[in-house]
């Protein structure tokens, strides 16, 4: 079929006309936008204070439901999604998930909740991560904690924690740097430094022992020769655990409230005598002995009496062949002495018989 000169007139004349029309919107309605600043604001009050007129004021924020970021005045690239979250914020970076969700922060940053009223109490607590139903509900200004669970971390005014678990670390309060992994793994009020795992203590298992440097590091001791250079002997090296004075102790309550007699040894006495067989905590003090490194110079101490033993029983071994060979040579010659006493006690008998003879 042939067409004419107008009718591929008109063809391309439509799709100029396609062309040139503007660009078409990927929904309808088309959504609400055109906020100053790079702000995004969906909800009744949402980025009500927001200032856009000053050269300090909020940008980059995001509120998404009732009244979050209310009070953000000059506090940029939030993220607020739920009832009231970030309420109260005029801080930067921090982003809220949930009801009341870093509820009063203002001028914290750098912050992330996640969770009914999670973060709720935080005011200029910064890089606290919080994910779970009032995690960290009342963190105030503690910074670099790390909670996620059903109420981790919930009393928490500390700083640089690690609770997961439902109920982690709820009843820790002021102290710092403490790990508490697990369900209801509560740690103790006030305490600081202090790792607490579910499940350890009631473990058995048969594998290798777990051992811990001052970088804090996990790991178990290797034996293999692959692992290890300038392999010697011990020899007279171990003969400085027989300086050390083993002791028994209890630990302070503060440490072990219910401990019993402990057995063991000082490891600033051991230091004296022997500096390699201690571990050193960050600031280079003697902290605890390395018994795994004295039981091995007790074995080499054992073996090096060991071998005495056996030299000494085979010494004793070769003199008790040396006394029955010369017992047996003596008895010999006492037998032949008895042979010759023998001889001539009748030589002597038939001496004495012929003199009698003769006298007759």
């Amino acid at each position: 079929m042939k067409m004419s000169i107008r009718s591929v007139t008109t063809i391309t004349l439509a799709f100029i006309s396609f062309a040139l029309l503007p660009d078409t919107q990927a929904v309808s309605p088309p959504p609400d936008g055109g906020y100053a600043k790079g702000n995004t604001a969906e909800g009744t009050n949402a980025l009500f204070n927001v200032d856009i007129s000053s050269i300090d004021g909020g940008r980059r924020n995001t509120a998404l439901g009732f009244q979050t970021l209310y009070h953000d005045i000059f506090g940029g690239s939030n993220t607020a999604a739920g009832f009231e979250a970030l309420f109260y914020n005029d801080g930067d970076n921090n982003t809220a998930y949930g009801y009341n969700s870093l509820y009063n922060n203002n001028g914290g940053s750098n912050n992330t909740g996640s969770g009914y009223e999670a973060l709720f109490a935080n005011t200029i607590g910064y890089r606290n991560t919080a994910n779970g139903v009032n995690a960290l509900f009342s963190n105030i200004t503690g910074h670099g904690n790390t909670a996620i669970g059903f109420r981790a971390l919930y009393q928490n005014t500390g700083s640089d924690n690690v609770a997961v678990g439902f109920n982690a670390g709820s009843n820790l309060t002021y102290g710092d740097g403490n790990v508490c992994i697990g369900d209801n793994v509560l740690g103790v009020a006030g305490e600081s430094n202090t790792t607490r795992i579910k499940n350890v203590y009631s473990s058995a298992a048969s594998g290798r022992a777990v051992y811990i440097n001052s970088d804090n590091k996990i790991g178990t001791l290797v034996s293999s020769r692959r692992f290890k250079e300038e392999i010697k002997p011990m020899d007279d090296a171990s003969e400085a655990i027989l300086a050390l004075k083993p002791v028994t102790f209890r630990y302070k309550k503060a440490i072990e409230p219910n401990g019993g007699i402990m057995f063991g040894l000082i490891a600033e006495e051991v230091e004296k005598v022997a500096p390699d067989l201690v571990t050193r905590d960050e600031n280079g003090e003697a902290e605890t002995v390395r018994y795994d490194a004295v039981n091995a110079m007790l074995l080499n101490e054992f073996l090096k009496e060991h071998r005495k033993v056996q030299e000494q029983e085979a010494t004793i071994t070769k003199l008790r062949s040396e006394l029955q060979a010369n017992a047996a040579r003596q008895q010999k010659q006492i037998e032949a002495l008895a042979v010759g006493l023998q001889k001539v006690s009748a030589q002597l008998e038939m001496a004495a018989g012929e003199v009698a003879t003769n006298d007759q």
